[in-house]
């Protein structure tokens, strides 16, 4: 395993839950290395730009590609970097319009192959496959992002021709020789698409590259930004901005629905109740000790709101129901991924129910209701990130339906930040109150992966990093299963808890099942019942298997840069995939949605129909048309 990857023995009692023990070192104790440094001796341009026979700062309109791009992943290429490179794909179609496919018979496409080092060309530059190289140390999302916006046709952000207006380039303390790497373009050879100068640009170097020890390479005019550049989290917001101007476009190809309710249009969502009953837009609730989720713990600004609906004093079984717009899949997997969050603050007898209502054509006024998930629990009185599986295959609505229970209540349910995209929903693990300053180990939930495997987390809290590993847990599903557990990709990730799903910039790294890992006279990731120890994780007794992942996960200097803490919680999740049609194929089949099954029926008023009158659904724009090309831009 590549960057970092440790080993750990879980040597516990039995009956007692394992606690990682010192790793056993697999790659070294060092923290991630980013692009300069694992690029050194290759002498490319700006350190990661492999130069074409055309002159490589003045491209033309024939430099953009066609969408989706065309791609193919070479057999030399590591397993879990595979993953991670269409874990980057994800983004690209989440954030902008920009789409990838396996090549067919594409003269241009990019060949991504493990060379040494990670580098690329800069935009579209020859048929045959242009090499983009993903070797060792650089399966990381943001690197394999970074590389393919070079591709795409980004320079990066520290070259553009208004860079001194923002940074000091110290060219006292570049390496000597590597001065050439900090060359800026003018206006005549490069655009910025007319976007700021942007400090959280994935294209920006950090503050050291290429330094000969004798300080910084790069001082941003605005010190809050000098441990910014560099970030190595995901693409920024601008970068999409600048990545969707240069190929004249606004659509996303996964992105459905966001909304946190701060404007009176309830982002086209509707309401089926009455003006003092059912859902309430509020930014407050009387009795209840909540406010908006968007600005939790930042000074409001006058625009936040959620929405509210309020069991106290109703009769068991009243319902209110909030619609969304209308949505029609564009992907070919029919998969989506409803994620928002609630505060429930009644009785435990209180439903949430979600529901989705899918038309069969544009003469389908009524729609079919289906049940997807239900939340009935004992209120936690505080907010709480709730993700349900869809599985839509034509024009639909998400229906919240809130149903007063049996018994007493003060409260009731409260939603915001929705968001709707057509993507695998993950496993979400949220961690009250955590905090930073005190080192602590805790472990995950137990969780399945969509094919029956069985696994959890540990994180343990270190005076200035995190650490994140993973473990294989007897399940119910073991007998039917294939053992040692073979290409399954787990990854753990971060939640940058901004409002908009399109707007964050989370931290995630992956490992990745080999059966024939092989240590100390057993398989690695075999069955736990096999060679696992035996330990009780609450109520029940399981075997577990070795830990396996990253001391250095995320630094705690990091935390602060975006909303990982948020209201004191941290929130993790987690993806277990299977990827082993990696091994003879350049992308994976789609995943299923597990269909959940619940004794309920709906409430006569919803079968009759939607809250408002359905209108037909716009037409999308189709994201594979060649548009008219532009020359290559910095990012």
């Amino acid at each position: 395993m590549q960057l970092c990857t440790f080993l750990l023995l879980s040597l516990a009692l039995a009956l007692c839950l394992a606690s990682p023990m010192p790793p056993l070192d697999i790659n070294g104790t060092e923290k991630w290395k980013d692009i300069p440094v694992i690029n050194k001796g290759l002498n490319l341009k700006e350190g990661d730009i492999m130069v074409s026979n055309q002159k490589s700062a003045i491209l033309g309109n024939e430099y953009r590609w066609d969408i989706p791009v065309p791609y193919t992943l070479s057999v030399n290429l590591d397993m879990n970097y595979k993953g991670v490179i269409l874990r980057a794909f994800e983004q690209f179609r989440l954030k902008s319009c920009i789409d990838f496919k396996p090549r067919a018979a594409e003269d241009f496409y990019i060949s991504v192959e493990s060379r040494e080092g990670c580098w690329s060309s800069v935009g579209r530059t020859s048929p045959g496959g242009q090499t983009l190289s993903i070797g060792n140390g650089c399966g990381i999302k943001a690197i394999v992002e970074h590389e393919f916006l070079h591709a795409l046709g980004f320079w990066h952000e520290q070259s553009r021709y208004d860079r001194d207006d923002y940074v000091t380039i110290k060219f006292e303390n570049i390496i000597k020789g590597k001065e050439s790497n900090f060359n800026k373009y003018s206006e005549n050879e490069t655009t910025t698409q007319g976007t700021p100068y942007d400090y959280y640009s994935v294209m920006h170097y950090d503050k050291n590259a290429f330094s000969n020890g004798n300080g910084s390479t790069i001082i941003t005019k605005l010190p809050e930004f000098q441990d910014v550049i560099g970030q190595r989290l995901d693409i920024s917001e601008y970068d999409v901005i600048e990545l969707n101007k240069l190929y004249k476009c606004s659509s996303s190809i996964s992105f459905l629905d966001h909304c946190s309710f701060d404007d009176e249009s309830l982002c086209q969502m509707s309401v089926c109740s009455a003006a003092d009953y059912g859902w309430q837009r509020v930014k407050s609730v009387s009795g209840i000790n909540v406010t908006d989720h968007s600005y939790l713990g930042k000074e409001q600004n006058g625009t936040s709101f959620f929405m509210h609906f309020s069991t106290e004093g109703r009769n068991e079984g009243d319902t209110a129901r909030m619609e969304s717009k209308t949505m029609t899949p564009k992907r070919d997997c029919k998969v989506q991924c409803l994620q928002f969050y609630y505060y429930h603050s009644g009785n435990e007898s209180d439903q949430l129910n979600i529901w989705i209502r899918e038309y069969q054509n544009e003469e389908d006024n009524r729609g079919t209701l289906r049940l997807m998930d239900q939340i009935t629990e004992f209120p936690g009185n505080y907010w709480k990130l709730h993700h349900v599986s869809l599985n839509a295959n034509k024009t639909f609505q998400v229906v919240f339906e809130a149903r007063k229970g049996a018994g007493n209540s003060s409260g009731g349910f409260s939603l915001d930040d929705i968001n709707i995209s057509e993507t695998e929903c993950p496993h979400t693990w949220q961690i009250r109150n955590f905090s930073v300053m005190e080192s602590s180990t805790h472990y995950s939930p137990l969780y399945y992966s969509s094919d029956g495997y069985r696994f959890q987390a540990a994180l343990e809290v270190y005076p200035s990093f995190l650490s994140m590993y993973v473990r294989l847990v007897s399940g119910a599903y073991d007998d039917q299963l294939q053992w040692p557990c073979p290409w399954r990709q787990i990854t753990f990730q971060i939640l940058d808890q901004n409002p908009h799903i399109q707007k964050r910039m989370s931290s995630e790294l992956s490992i990745t099942t080999d059966p024939s890992t092989y240590f100390n006279g057993i398989y690695y990731w075999d069955n736990p019942q096999k060679n696992g120890t035996r330990v009780t994780i609450g109520n029940e007794t399981v075997y577990v298997g070795l830990l396996w992942g990253y001391k250095y996960f995320i630094m705690k200097d990091d935390l602060i840069r975006r909303e990982f803490i948020k209201g004191g919680d941290i929130i993790f999740l987690f993806n277990m995939q299977d990827i082993s049609g990696l091994l003879q194929n350049h992308s994976l089949p789609c995943s299923k949605v597990t269909v959940k099954n619940f004794n309920i029926s709906p409430d006569a008023s919803a079968q009759q129909g939607p809250c408002a009158p359905r209108a037909l659904p716009t037409p999308q724009p189709n994201s594979t048309t060649r548009t008219t090309t532009t020359s290559p831009t910095e990012g």
